[in-house]
């Protein structure tokens, strides 16, 4: 559904991406881990198309995208939501959902929307800024998913949320991907919430994948080696 392909990126001269590649099925969860500064935001900002990419390829369902601007990228079907939420805290929950449904013809937030995360529909008319950390990261999702993409892209959904709220929005995902059988990446440091949904796991360094493992086949120390200052 998604492959990337010896992608490279540089921010000027500085290099931050070197020639990385990895694919990630329909119906899959691919877990890119990683300490700060190592790639992750640069990766997904390239995959939306905020980051222009110097060489390789970005194929969507077996489709070009690398050259596409984002709103094009999302139309083919990639959702993105980004570190720290990005929501609009002065719009309300229901307005918030909305300005993902921008390019439909009906406004009408779906009812599975409200289904999988409960918490928005009871706070629909307040203020997005009123809304907790944990909150607001559902609401980011929710916004993202009603889309209707093929691929959704996570960065650091877990980043600032409390254990019980992470738990939850674990189990949203993997209820989505039940639901609508759609391929997510997701960008983390939380090992044990990638354990939760991911099928995959990638750790990216220094702008270089550099282990790749299978959940079932997960060498917890080692990733953990990798994710320590």
């Amino acid at each position: 559904m998604l492959d990337v392909k010896n992608l490279f990126v540089a921010y000027g001269q500085s290099q931050a991406l070197h020639g990385l590649s990895f694919s990630a099925r329909a119906n899959e969860t691919v877990a890119i881990m990683g300490r700060n500064g190592m790639g992750k935001t640069t990766l997904f900002k390239a995959l939306m198309g905020v980051l222009p990419v110097k060489a390789g390829s970005i194929e969507l369902a077996g489709r070009e995208i690398s050259g596409d601007e984002s709103f094009r990228r999302v139309a083919k079907g990639i959702a993105y939501v980004p570190q720290g939420r990005m929501i609009f805290p002065t719009l309300t929950v229901e307005e918030n959902i909305q300005t993902g449904l921008e390019n439909v013809k009906h406004r009408r937030i779906p009812d599975e929307i409200y289904a999988l995360f409960p918490v928005l529909f009871d706070m629909k008319r307040r203020k997005g800024g009123n809304l907790s950390g944990g909150q607001q990261q559902q609401l980011a999702i929710a916004r993202a998913l009603v889309t209707n993409p093929k691929v959704l892209l996570l960065d650091e959904p877990t980043e600032g949320i409390q254990p019980s709220i992470i738990k939850d929005i674990a189990k949203a995902l993997n209820e989505i991907r039940k639901l609508r059988g759609i391929t997510i990446v997701v960008s983390e440091q939380v090992l044990s919430f990638a354990m939760d949904v991911a099928d995959r796991l990638f750790v990216i360094e220094g702008g270089r994948l550099v282990h790749e493992t299978s959940r079932a086949d997960t060498d917890v120390a080692r990733i953990k080696q990798y994710l320590s200052v």
